[in-house]
């Protein structure tokens, strides 16, 4: 008995194991993306069920949740650099005082978190 075989009418490879032959399935690539696009998709899913649908069925979900990822996540660089700049947390406020350092830090992440999902994630679609 041969190892692999090919079903042309389902278009299927088998592999035998033991006395039968299995089909060779795998599961679909599942999205590379962040925490914004897990966010995103969860938002979609469960407030959005149309557009979520939609693209679900037209096979553009996995591209749009990438594309919402990619962009929250340099819209969140570009913010947390601005307010770095615009507060004047530095490198030497670090070296000084490194409590009031990570304190500024930790408020800079958070709100621009928050920015990012208010316009991207919960305003997009």
């Amino acid at each position: 008995m041969e190892q692999f075989i090919h079903d042309e009418t389902n278009g299927l490879d088998y592999e035998l194991v033991g006395d039968y032959y299995l089909p060779c399935l795998k599961a679909p690539d599942s999205p590379k993306v962040g925490r914004f696009g897990m966010m995103y998709h969860n938002y979609l899913r469960n407030h959005k069920r149309v557009a979520y649908s939609g693209l679900l069925l037209s096979g553009k979900l996995k591209g749009h949740i990438e594309d919402i990822d990619r962009q929250a996540e340099d819209l969140f660089s570009q913010l947390v650099e601005q307010i770095k700049q615009a507060e004047g947390v530095s490198k030497q406020l670090k070296a000084e005082n490194q409590m009031a350092w990570v304190g500024a830090i930790n408020n800079i992440l958070n709100r621009a978190n928050e920015i990012v999902i208010k316009e991207l994630i919960c305003n997009n679609q």
